[in-house]
């Protein structure tokens, strides 16, 4: 019989963050997914069912490993309690749904569990360096592997820079130079560049002679995804953009400031470029500047302009300064 997993990534916390919430982060659903090419290496003949909110759902559909893919409602913990697994993995630190995980019944359990003495979450064995990563960033310890490394090492598969992988396939075609990805999620609004800095970037990038897109899509998942791939390099913060674009294989270039690039694997896809403001706090992960300095300002766009050409082949034999 085929080995039964069930793997719980809502999007409702940040897997790997302290950050517990209620607002969707569809970008840490899809960087979640490089988890299936470890099981599908570790249980070659898994049948696998995700569970996940409604939001995220449309970045999982039609995703060749998962064989049944779950929309959580009311009713869904009453099923899943019914049921038996072989293996489940929890990527859900809201008590609430670790405490769900716990009443499953599945021979391994991965990721986290309900810690009845604070009402809170703590690990199961198989998830404890998960436990030790988190507590590296409140601490300001500069994490030292992959997001994506943590959590195929925690299923006992080695890390081989496995790509994420998305169900939906855009039909569009590459017609504009470069996409700037410029919107963030509303949680995380130290991660956006001002618009200023994006339109001086714009017109560094005109006066090189590339043709230049900005976001769209925006109230349509798929339009989004249909955008991104209609462009050869995409510009993009830390959002759910850069983890489209890499799903995608597109080049890409990471703007970062109050995050880390480090946690991201861009592949051979591009470059991340890093904020040149030195904050004590930095990388802080915080959704607000506590020190007022807005350390994703000080970007250099000259230095932005320098990766384009390097990525695409300048378009003039100098960058305007």
């Amino acid at each position: 019989m085929a080995t039964k997993v069930l793997i719980i990534k809502l999007g409702y916390s940040e897997t790997l963050d302290q950050e517990i919430g209620r607002i969707p982060s569809l970008g840490d659903v899809l960087r979640t997914t490089p988890i299936l090419w470890a099981f599908k290496e570790k249980y070659p003949d898994s049948h696998i069912t995700w569970l996940v909110s409604q939001e995220a759902e449309p970045l999982l559909a039609g995703n060749r490993f998962i064989d049944r893919l779950m929309t959580w409602d009311e009713f869904i913990p009453f099923q899943l309690m019914k049921e038996k697994f072989d293996v489940l993995v929890n990527l859900e630190k809201i008590p609430g749904v670790c405490a769900l995980s716990d009443m499953i019944d599945a021979w391994v359990k991965y990721g986290f569990r309900f810690e009845s003495i604070n009402g809170t979450y703590h690990a199961y064995e198989k998830g404890l360096n998960f436990i030790d990563y988190i507590k590296n960033k409140q601490t300001g310890r500069k994490t030292k592997t992959y997001w994506q490394q943590v959590l195929i090492e925690m299923i006992g598969v080695d890390w081989k820079g496995q790509g994420y992988i998305l169900g939906y396939e855009p039909k569009s075609v590459e017609k504009y130079d470069i996409g700037f990805n410029h919107n963030v999620g509303k949680k995380w609004q130290t991660k956006a560049m001002s618009m200023d800095k994006w339109k001086e970037l714009e017109s560094r990038l005109l006066e090189q002679g590339y043709s230049v897109s900005w976001q769209e899509g925006l109230r349509d998942l798929n339009d989004y995804m249909e955008w991104i791939n209609s462009c050869r390099l995409f510009i993009t913060q830390d959002s759910l953009g850069i983890h489209i674009a890499l799903a995608l294989k597109k080049r890409i270039i990471g703007l970062f400031g109050p995050t880390d690039p480090q946690e991201i694997y861009l592949h051979s896809f591009g470059r991340s470029i890093y904020t040149r403001q030195e904050c004590h706090l930095m990388p802080c992960y915080n959704p607000t500047c506590l020190t007022g300095l807005n350390c994703i300002e000080y970007l250099d766009t000259g230095e932005i302009v320098e990766a384009v050409n390097a990525i695409l082949g300048a378009k003039k034999l100098s960058v305007a300064r």
